[in-house]
């Protein structure tokens, strides 16, 4: 599997935000012939008094010369994504992973946001080059 280019920047973001990383990659099994490959998976304690929170986190880095191709891609790979987990793992939270600069600038794009709330895709905003993650956002699917 072909890693992201800031695949090692988004881990080590997550760490620091006290992230364990349980799975790299994160493998769903859908069939006895066909293997998902999510880049991430973690697991972190929010607070003393809550359940253990675990995630699954696809990895994009929004470099190549066509932004909305790459949209395209990462959309119709969290949709699978998320399906799979549904079936093999309810419980954990999948997030896309986007560099801040490409959300604050591109994700805004009125198309877009309808296409990410329509969708429900959960998303977390990091900085490749400090490794941190700026922003956690989670929306609720308005299609159900």
């Amino acid at each position: 599997m072909a890693r992201d280019l800031f695949h090692n920047q988004v881990k080590a973001a997550l760490i620091k935000d006290n992230w364990l990383i349980t799975h790299d990659p994160y493998d769903v099994q859908i069939s006895e012939a066909v293997k998902l490959q999510i880049d991430l998976g973690a697991e972190n304690t929010i607070a003393a008094q809550r359940d253990l929170e675990k995630i699954a986190i696809e990895i994009k880095s929004f470099t190549s010369d066509s932004d909305i191709s790459e949209f395209h891609r990462a959309l119709g790979q969290y949709l699978n994504y998320a399906q799979g987990l549904e079936e093999q793992e309810p419980d954990r939270v999948l997030y896309l992973a986007v560099p801040d600069e490409t959300y604050n600038d591109f994700f805004q794009l009125p198309f877009l946001q309808k296409s990410i709330k329509r969708h429900g895709v959960n998303i977390i905003t990091y900085n490749p080059i400090r490794e941190e993650i700026q922003q956690w956002i989670k929306f609720k699917n308005t299609d159900k």
